[in-house]
């Protein structure tokens, strides 16, 4: 057998979203991480393999952005017709390419080293290689979903739906049990310009009328059939296999009823994919210095130690799936946004383990509304962000959130994840200036606000061509500007539609049109700097951005700076949350 051994300063264990975006986070902040992940694609319930849409909070302008946002777009830009192999090539190349990051896939982890409370490494064996790999690291993160790591480390979890009494949670059962909610086999259809048959396979259940599946949304157009589902009342770990074999027959046997018994619309519509891969929206569950619980929601959250949000409703699916004749989930409400405290992402028991993701410290109802990849994705860019500061400081997880919360709230916003009812500290440098604009206000663009919040739009907007100046009374040393465009957070699939704009479609239609880059987006721009000559040059230009968050390095110095936007992808204005000049 083969060994490798991966000294770093910080290993991801699971390279969904979550996790993927933990370590890239750390590694663009100078962190050495290893991302160990059993999968030969990145992105969990988002890859090829499961293929769930990246759900987040409800409401206006709640769309989660940083690294997330960055993803969306880099797909919009070069993945028009939602192809999922380009989507995972998307994935993979975000960790794959950066610097800092060493990629282990197709390697699962299976055994931990420990010191005390502290882990020293975690070895996984690379099927593909049949090569045993082990990261040695000072920081870890499970972000597995399952937990892995906490039986490998004693690390304190949960399973099940706690007693109501326990939290004062009324919309949980009032004994404790081990009920989760179940995983689903999702299915992806394509609409044709024929008449398609379809024979199921002998093994697959049997739904004769409308009955056999009451509650159920029996549309084809737009339905993943998320209620495929099974396995709350099973052990959703130790029989996985067996929750897929049952899937399956599901799977199969709903399509046969969609297309042979019954009227239901589907004679040109073809079942294109099923995912044998079951995507799980509940297991163990970590235990941290905070439970988040269905209360925090609906208090919404307001911490101390907040970084990041959720708004997504408490979306509690019955543990009995397909099994039960009910309503397969019952959506308690919440506020959106409201905020998810740092205390909950970090183990209560060992000391150098975070937590991310699904996994996170919540009760079962918390995490109902938690669970979905957008509130996700931005945990791990909070957790990936709080190892780099770690590091550099050699803390531990619970020591960054005693000493150094605020500056890891601050390097969030400044990597554009918004924090509700926080705001961004703006350069001095962009603050000392005379602010001014060949039309409109742009004073929002340093109120340290980079979306609209409420009725407040705290952006500057204007036609091709207008500009915004930054002036000081002497000349200044410039070596950074970052800007944040508008990627129309609202974006839908189509004009009219109430439904959010999700990142792939789960069935594909004759007259789907492409998907582009939101038309709002500035995509072409240039940054011009004024000499003591008192002539204007070309300092930036930018003639192809697909981004909302753009980071500039420059060198000069200078009397002024202005922007021009020089084009966009569609709309008829240009439009700006933030201009920083430091």
């Amino acid at each position: 057998m083969n060994y490798e051994t991966h000294p770093v300063d910080f290993c991801v264990v699971g390279g969904g979203l979550t996790g993927m975006i933990a370590a890239i986070a750390a590694a663009r902040r100078g962190a050495r991480v290893a991302l160990m992940h059993d999968r030969p694609v990145l992105g969990g319930n988002a890859s090829s393999e499961v293929r769930m849409w990246v759900c987040g909070a409800h409401g206006a302008n709640n769309r989660e952005t940083g690294i997330l946002e960055e993803i969306m777009m880099d797909n919009f830009w070069r993945n028009p017709t939602q192809n999922y192999s380009v989507w995972d090539s998307i994935l993979y190349e975000k960790a794959r390419f950066e610097p800092n990051i060493v990629l282990l896939l197709n390697c699962s982890c299976n055994d931990a080293e420990m010191e005390g409370n502290r882990i020293v490494s975690v070895r996984g064996w690379q099927t593909t290689t049949q090569t045993w790999h082990t990261a040695q690291a000072s920081l870890f993160a499970d972000c597995s979903g399952d937990s892995v790591l906490a039986p490998l480390t004693g690390a304190e979890f949960r399973v099940g739906r706690e007693a109501s009494g326990e939290f004062g949670e009324d919309i949980e059962p009032p004994q404790a049990d081990r009920k989760t909610m179940g995983m689903s086999c999702l299915i992806q259809t394509r609409e044709t310009e024929r008449m398609v048959p379809y024979i199921p396979p002998a093994w697959a259940n049997i739904y004769a009328t409308d009955d056999d599946l009451p509650h159920r949304g029996h549309e084809v157009a737009g339905n993943n059939f998320w209620w495929i589902e099974a396995g709350g009342e099973d052990d959703s770990i130790l029989e996985t296999e067996a929750i897929r074999d049952e899937l399956l027959k599901v799977v199969f046997g709903v399509w046969d009823h969609i297309k042979n018994r019954g009227d239901h619309g589907a004679e040109r519509w073809a079942i294109e994919w099923v995912g044998f891969l079951p995507g799980k929206r509940e297991s163990r569950r970590y235990v941290g210095d905070h439970i988040l619980t269905q209360n925090d929601i609906r208090a919404e959250g307001r911490f101390d130690d907040l970084v990041a949000y959720g708004g997504w409703t408490m979306d509690d699916h019955h543990p009995g799936g397909i099994r039960w004749s009910g309503p397969p989930t019952i959506f308690h409400p919440a506020p959106s946004p409201y905020g998810i405290p740092y205390r909950s992402l970090y183990s209560r028991n060992i000391a150098n383990l975070w937590c991310a993701g699904r996994n996170l410290s919540a009760t079962h109802a918390a995490l109902s509304s938690t669970r979905v990849m957008g509130t996700c994705s931005i945990l791990g860019q909070a957790v990936g962000t709080a190892a780099a500061i770690a590091v550099r400081g050699g803390l531990t997880p619970r020591e960054v959130g005693a000493k150094r919360i605020s500056e890891l709230q601050q390097l969030l916003m400044k990597d554009d994840c918004y924090l509700p009812w926080h705001t961004r500290a703006v350069p001095e440098l962009s603050h000392i200036a005379r602010l001014s604009a060949s039309c409109g206000d742009p004073e929002p663009l340093r109120n340290g606000h980079d979306r609209p919040v409420g009725d407040a739009p705290n952006s500057w907007a204007g036609p091709v061509g207008a500009w915004i100046e930054y002036a000081w009374d002497a000349p200044r040393p410039v070596s950074e500007i970052r800007l944040v465009f508008d990627s129309d957070l609202n974006r839908t699939f189509r004009e009219g539609d109430r439904n959010p704009q999700q990142n792939m479609h789960c069935c594909h239609r004759p007259a789907d049109r492409y998907h582009r880059v939101p038309p709002s987006l500035v995509r072409s721009f240039r940054i011009e700097s004024l000499g003591s000559d008192g002539h204007w040059t070309v300092l930036s230009r930018q003639t192809d951005n697909h981004q909302r968050l753009v980071r500039l390095p420059v060198i000069a110095e200078t009397d002024a700076l202005r922007l021009i936007p020089e084009a966009t992808w569609g709309a008829a204005e240009a439009r700006l949350f933030a201009w920083d000049v430091r």
